[in-house]
């Protein structure tokens, strides 16, 4: 099937000890940009000409995401094939979509390699990561993430995920107060119903919606609940607030009675793809290869509005073993494998505002590594 392209915080020393590694970027001053495996030889990419990359630095919220011709870029199989696994906190939600079909339509074996998906908690998975027992993290660059390589974790950001559609209403919602309008809202002392706790990267733009409300992450009270448990909470009184993803957002949308405040910031992407040393410098072609697997899905199955299709709705409702009716509630998301500048910056001033994060916060040249996507698609900077 070809689509069409549109124009908790963590105990860091209990990690640290199981991951058994020191820092060695003492006297980092942030001016690297390069890989671990040092420089590289990009050349031109057929099929991905120059919108197959947008300056790291655009932040509007209108910014056509980067964008290959569909089945681009072409594969360039491995010599020896290489397993890798990736681990995720889920194979259910529709972010994982992307690698779940690379997977199913065999984009990572046309690239030399058999990568299996693997849940596991970011917590438990982070020593794994540093250690190369795991090579490859689906995540975020949770606080649990940024304290660990403060602590000497060799992890990077090496791709994006998503940002949400214009139209969507994932984020903060807030269950109103007998009488309370929501222009009215005050979010000081109210209980926030979460998954992962303060340490989440919603806690960034939590953090701007709660400013506009008399609160702030140092003011509300926070209760870590269960994926399953965390809309009935609402519901029945168990917490004031909560940060809801798609399509769970859909069940409180008409009722009046609850009031959405800010979600994620448009074009601007909070999560993806991780590595370790394992793809970061032991086998740097290994880490472009599934990078390009994983863009050319993206620019084949999820390059625009990709629940316009019926079929291929059907097709990932099976896939991600959820309704079909639940999957089309909700606006397409929109797929984008880069990285914008600052965000791990900001993320960092969020946690530290929360109180999961101490300390001077890390430059980009730490946390982000932008070389491996621009090498796939034959970007040269």
């Amino acid at each position: 099937m070809r689509r069409r392209a549109y124009g908790t915080a963590v105990v860091v020393a209990a990690l640290l000890a199981s991951a058994g590694c020191s820092s060695k970027y003492a006297g980092d001053n942030g001016t690297s940009g390069t890989t671990a495996a040092g420089h590289r030889t990009v050349t031109p990419v057929d099929g991905c000409g120059r919108f197959s990359w947008t300056d790291p630095a655009d932040r509007s919220p209108t910014r056509v995401p980067a964008r290959c011709e569909p089945l681009a870029p072409s594969p360039q199989p491995l010599p020896k094939t290489r397993k890798l696994t990736i681990v995720t906190g889920t194979l259910s939600a529709e972010y994982v979509a992307p690698l779940e079909v690379a997977v199913d339509k065999g984009e990572f074996k046309k690239e030399g390699l058999d990568v299996t998906l693997k849940v596991l908690p970011t917590p438990d998975a982070l020593p794994l990561l540093a250690k190369g027992d795991i090579d490859a993290m689906w995540a975020a660059p949770e606080a649990a993430v940024m304290n660990g390589v403060k602590g000497g974790f060799d992890i990077k950001w090496v791709a994006g995920n998503f940002s949400p559609d214009p139209k969507s209403k994932s984020g903060l919602w807030v269950k109103l107060k007998k009488g309370e309008a929501a222009a009215d809202i005050r979010m000081a002392g109210r209980r926030m119903g979460t998954m992962i706790g303060k340490g989440s990267v919603i806690a960034y733009p939590m953090e701007k919606a709660l400013a506009t409300h008399g609160g702030g992450l140092d003011r509300i009270q926070y209760q870590q609940l269960g994926s399953a448990d965390v809309l009935t909470a609402l519901q029945n009184g168990g917490v004031d607030s909560a940060w809801l993803l798609d399509p769970v957002w859909r069940k409180v949308d008409d009722n009046p009675r609850y009031a959405f405040l800010g979600g994620q910031p448009p074009g601007e992407p909070l999560g993806g793809m991780l590595y370790g040393p394992s793809l970061l410098s032991d086998d740097v072609d290994a880490g472009v290869a599934l990078l390009r697997a994983y863009i050319r899905t993206v620019n084949t199955y999820f390059a625009g509005d990709y629940k316009a299709d019926p079929s291929f709705v059907a097709y990932l409702a099976k896939l991600l073993k959820t309704d079909e009716s639940v999957l089309k509630s909700t606006p397409s998301l929109i797929m984008d494998w880069e990285i914008r500048v600052g965000t791990t910056t900001r993320l960092q001033s969020a946690y530290q505002a929360a109180g999961v994060s101490k300390g001077p916060a890390l430059p980009e040249s730490r946390t982000v590594d932008r070389s491996l996507y621009e090498e796939a698609v034959g970007h040269q900077p």
